[in-house]
């Protein structure tokens, strides 16, 4: 069985995930490539309960976002350094802040994404349990398309854009088992069908046929719902992006799931040379710390991350 590896853009860098272990490597001011690894233990690799369908994506969501949240920390206070004629570090952002900032985002998406679609769509003259959760799930599509497509104009955001596609096309060159230079990498797709906008998409999609089972209940519950309910939706979002990272080469599954490939054009760019670089970076150091995990290789093959 072979070991997936995903990964996320970060601030000036990208982080790269594999079954044991995370690495992020971030461009410094100077231009020079940082790296920071770290070893992670999955409690997929723990325990079978943890491995079963629909509670393993739960269990992938919470790990991609706990260490995806420690990546873009550093990552952070790479980009926020600044050092005094001495050459000590007088500028860090500190973990309090970065955990408000976290906490804030978390909040402002569950508001837009979630519960503001439902109290709109509760608003409007609408009869009948199948067209209201119909008419919040377009209308949650179209909110989350839109935030996409306007963040994307921000200048900062199309550089982690950048990253994004370079983090896309290596894990493309490695799965194609071709060399990880940059000039190579850069032949290969923008595109991942594990990608985790096409993951945020199927999220929202498929809330649609689990909300259907709720009805349309009051105002209060029509929230609570919403949030409770997420985790499920998000277990079964990750086992329909795994199935499909196992069978790329079903047309009828790829042209099934085109909408979420076709999504990723707005949250990836073309990325330089040097950004390539420093993605390759990072997955050749999660490499390298896992070729030496010899005592755990089978336990680890049974996580699988998105990319």
């Amino acid at each position: 069985m072979s070991v997936s590896y995903g990964g996320q853009a970060v601030l000036e860098g990208v982080m790269m995930r594999g079954p044991s272990c995370w690495a992020v490597a971030i461009r410094t001011p100077e231009g020079a490539i940082e790296e920071v690894v770290r070893d992670v233990t999955s409690p997929m690799r723990r325990h079978r309960l943890w491995r079963l369908p629909v509670i393993r994506g739960v269990i992938a969501l919470g790990e991609s976002l706990a260490i995806g949240f420690r990546a873009l920390a550093i990552s952070a206070n790479v980009a926020a350094r600044e050092e005094d004629d001495e050459g000590k570090v007088v500028t860090e952002i500190t973990r309090g802040q970065i955990i408000f900032s976290f906490a804030i985002a978390i909040g402002f998406a569950l508001m837009l994404f979630k519960v503001g679609p439902a109290l709109i769509t509760n608003w409007l003259p609408i009869h009948g349990t199948a067209p209201f959760v119909v008419v919040e799930g377009v209308i949650r599509v179209a909110v989350f398309i839109a935030y996409i497509a306007l963040i994307g104009l921000l200048p900062d955001l199309k550089r982690v854009f950048q990253y994004h596609g370079a983090e896309h096309k290596t894990i493309n060159a490695l799965e194609a088992g071709s060399e990880l230079t940059p000039e190579r990498v850069q032949k290969y797709s923008l595109i991942h069908p594990r990608c985790g906008t096409a993951f945020l998409l199927w999220v929202m999609v498929l809330g649609i046929f689990v909300f259907a089972f709720v009805g349309r209940p009051v105002w209060y519950w029509l929230i609570v719902s919403r949030i409770v309910l997420l985790p499920v939706i998000a277990g079964l979002a990750y086992e329909l992006i795994r199935f499909a990272g196992k069978h790329q080469s079903n047309r009828a599954l790829m042209t099934l799931l085109a909408p979420g490939l076709w999504l990723q054009r707005l949250t990836t760019r073309e990325p330089t040379v040097d950004q390539v670089e420093v993605s390759i970076r990072a997955i050749e150091e999660v490499r390298r710390r896992e070729a030496g995990d010899t005592t755990e290789q089978e336990a680890a093959r049974r996580v699988e991350v998105m990319a």
